[in-house]
């Protein structure tokens, strides 16, 4: 399968659910370099980007992992802001209209997993509870169990992570 004939593929798709400004910007790559992951989908570019590895797997997998990442890029459209949750309410949305029902957030094939250790320690200074990072988060993050229980599941600034040595 081309990656000409897949961009074509979820042209169609996005014009079907009501996405043909989307539809117009999107683009479909095979990417050489990706190991561990069927796709991703870059929101900003509208770049779809697939493993080659899908090809061994057939068309049935390339396409439900091409309507996934469409889901991604459909969801993030409809909201019309630029975060929302990966794999939240708009995306299922998108999923379920695109066919897909009760599609997983991670796929089942057998890709080889990657397994980094953790470089960057967070803790809550109010639960203690600890949190492990591969990478450092980018901007200010709260303990979420300690917002839900005393903010209202709001962001608060005394139940902000702080960065520790690991031990």
């Amino acid at each position: 399968m081309t990656a000409a004939a897949l961009e074509e593929t979820a042209r169609r798709l996005l014009g079907e659910i009501g996405c043909e400004a989307l539809a117009g910007q999107v683009r479909v790559r095979w990417n050489n370099r990706m190991r561990s992951t069927a796709g991703t989908a870059h929101g900003q570019s509208a770049l779809i980007s697939l493993n080659p590895k899908l090809l061994a797997f057939g068309p049935d997998e390339i396409d439900r992992t091409l309507r996934h990442e469409i889901a991604h890029l459909a969801a993030r459209f409809r909201a019309g802001r630029r975060r929302i949750a990966p794999h939240g309410a708009e995306w299922k949305r998108a999923c379920h209209d695109l066919g897909l029902g009760a599609e997983p957030r991670c796929h089942d094939l057998p890709l080889p997993r990657r397994r980094l250790a953790a470089r960057h320690l967070y803790r809550c200074l109010e639960c203690r509870a600890e949190v492990r990072r591969v990478r450092p988060f980018p901007r200010k993050v709260a303990c979420l169990s300690c917002c839900r229980r005393f903010n209202g599941g709001r962001y608060h600034d005394r139940f902000r992570l702080v960065k520790t040595d690991l031990p």
